[in-house]
């Protein structure tokens, strides 16, 4: 555990290692994509642990799903989780607005014809009709399911009611929404050291995640309520998770970053 004096002291190392981030999300998540070499439990990607551990857990709670529907992921980045969902959905769409994202998911997934990708920012006007027009030319019409995992968080107060609103046409009667999200209860500077940083060494993956992208948030039920109001979905289930990062202290198992899920469906009139 740090103490109050060790945390102090990290602070000044990150604000110079976060100054050098791009101040416009989009071009940061760009280039961050554009710079990776390598993702899975070795790579340099820290929310990709190139395991199917933490996707398994949420397996029974998407039991709920109609698993005759597609899936679509929000954010997919590299597609690991995209792939994964392929082996228990009919087909799984992964979507990322970064064009650098979907382009390295698209290679690491050559060979699997259940799983397609598209660029697409769910947060603009247009989303539902990219989407649509994605699943089409995947052979799927009509609704589908969403998974969404480490999104929100990075998201602000509008950009999370603009998704949110831009599922409703996806999810239509049928589908339904998975969201996982890093609920972590601290300072910025409780969470870097909760994954091993120190004022002398910052694992590999979170040192690139911190100069390269935004400073993520936190997500739980409180977002999510603004979010996902009342008034257009109903909330199935919500409790508490954990998000496997890559292995940084420990190479054969991830670090856990505390978290939140919940399922919802499209409030019907």
């Amino acid at each position: 555990m740090f103490s109050a004096l060790q945390k102090y002291l990290l602070i000044p190392r990150l604000i110079r290692l976060s100054s050098a981030a791009p101040k416009d999300p989009r071009t940061a998540w760009e280039q961050f994509w554009g710079d990776i070499r390598s993702t899975g439990a070795t790579g340099d990607v820290l929310w990709d642990s190139g395991s199917d551990h933490e996707l398994n857990g949420y397996l029974p709670k998407m039991a709920q799903l109609d698993r005759s529907l597609p899936v679509v992921d929000v954010g997919c980045g590299n597609g690991s989780l995209t792939r994964l969902l392929a082996g228990h959905f009919p087909h799984a769409l992964g979507l990322d607005y970064s064009a650098n994202a979907v382009d390295r998911a698209k290679q690491e997934s050559a060979g699997i014809t259940t799983a397609s990708f598209a660029v697409c920012d769910m947060t603009a006007p247009d989303a539902a009709r990219t989407v649509a027009t994605a699943l089409e030319a995947a052979g799927w019409t009509g609704d589908a399911n969403v998974f969404i995992r480490g999104v929100l968080h990075v998201l602000d107060r509008d950009g999370r009611s603009a998704l949110a609103a831009n599922l409703l046409p996806v999810v239509g009667t049928r589908g339904g929404v998975f969201l996982a999200e890093t609920n972590f209860p601290g300072t910025p500077v409780d969470y870097v050291s909760h994954l091993g940083a120190t004022r002398h060494s910052i694992p590999a993956p979170l040192e690139w995640a911190i100069k390269g992208l935004p400073m993520p948030g936190r997500f739980g039920a409180a977002q999510r309520s603004k979010a996902f109001p009342a008034s257009e979905w109903t909330l199935v289930e919500e409790g508490s998770t954990s998000i496997e990062t890559r292995p940084l202290s420990n190479p054969s198992a991830p670090e856990l970053i505390p978290g939140y899920y919940a399922m919802l469906r499209a409030s019907q009139p």
